[in-house]
């Protein structure tokens, strides 16, 4: 038998594993993740954010302060399973999460406020009196 070479095109080879990919069904390969989605406003007396924590009971929510940096950590509980039945698929998140963001100004811990409700987290972040950002003049 003879040895043939055979000229291929990987440009061919390439498109038509990515149109092969792309027309697959898709599945969830890992565990999607929970994601916090945060809405963030400012006046020039306060910071309003409003943050999406489905799932979450008020109690499991922990906010802390510290100038201008602002962390969010919430935990979903896993529910017991009845002992009759059996997991066929979860695709529901169940563990800790933390989201961390800064401000331009550093915020007022004694006036701020927190309300929780439908999933919806939303805080009033008072500015500091006096903080103001610092601009700097390039020379």
């Amino acid at each position: 038998m003879a040895n043939v070479v055979v000229r291929q095109d990987p440009f061919e080879v390439s498109f038509r594993e990515f149109f092969k990919n792309v027309l697959r069904p898709m599945r969830w390969e890992v565990e999607p993740g929970f994601d916090v989605r945060v809405d963030l406003k400012e006046t020039d007396k306060a910071y309003k954010v409003r943050a999406e924590l489905p799932g979450v009971k008020k109690e499991d929510i922990d906010i802390s302060i510290d100038g201008n940096v602002v962390t969010l950590r919430a935990e979903v509980k896993r529910e017991k399973d009845e002992k009759d039945e059996r997991m066929v698929r979860s695709e529901r998140f169940y563990g800790a999460m933390s989201r961390s963001f800064s401000l331009d100004h550093d915020v007022d811990e004694k006036g701020a406020e927190a309300k929780y409700s439908d999933g919806i987290l939303e805080l009033t972040l008072p500015k500091k009196e006096g903080a103001h950002a610092k601009h700097l003049k390039v020379q």
